[in-house]
């Protein structure tokens, strides 16, 4: 079985030596994708003049579904496709707003999903970064 790696150019660079997404075979395997823009700015994210900071749930995972559909559309994959999302969520009071959110993009017959709490992500303004695979014939 080849697999093949990619880092796709107008998307925020990985933060690591790792690629937005990989196939195996039939698979492919988005890596955790956060609400980071190209420009390295954040969606869900307002910062006042004074520093105050305000973050959003429903904002940020908007953001990082439209980022992975972005990516498995490199790949000739579309949401549809998803078999497996695993989510992390630095704190579980935000999890109504992001399965709010999910509910808009998917349903009964869409992906299996683990939900996590984890103690922080790559940069303090990110409350929610998700991981999937998809399952895409080449």
């Amino acid at each position: 079985m080849s697999t093949q790696a990619q880092v796709l150019e107008g998307k925020a660079k990985p933060r690591g030596k790792y690629p937005h997404i990989k196939r195996a075979g039939d698979f492919l395997y988005v890596s955790g994708t956060s609400s980071r823009r190209a420009d390295n700015s954040y969606a869900g994210v307002e910062v006042d003049e004074l520093g105050v900071t305000n973050l959003d749930i429903e904002a940020q995972t908007r953001a990082v579904i439209e980022n992975i559909s972005d990516i498995l559309q490199s790949a000739g994959a579309t949401l549809d496709d998803l078999v497996e999302m695993s989510v992390f969520l630095v704190n579980m009071n935000d999890f109504a707003g992001y399965n709010k959110v999910y509910g808009e993009y998917f349903d009964y017959t869409g992906p299996a999903r683990t939900t996590v709490a984890v103690h922080q992500l790559p940069h303090p303004h990110l409350l929610i970064e998700i991981k999937a695979v998809a399952y895409k014939p080449a």
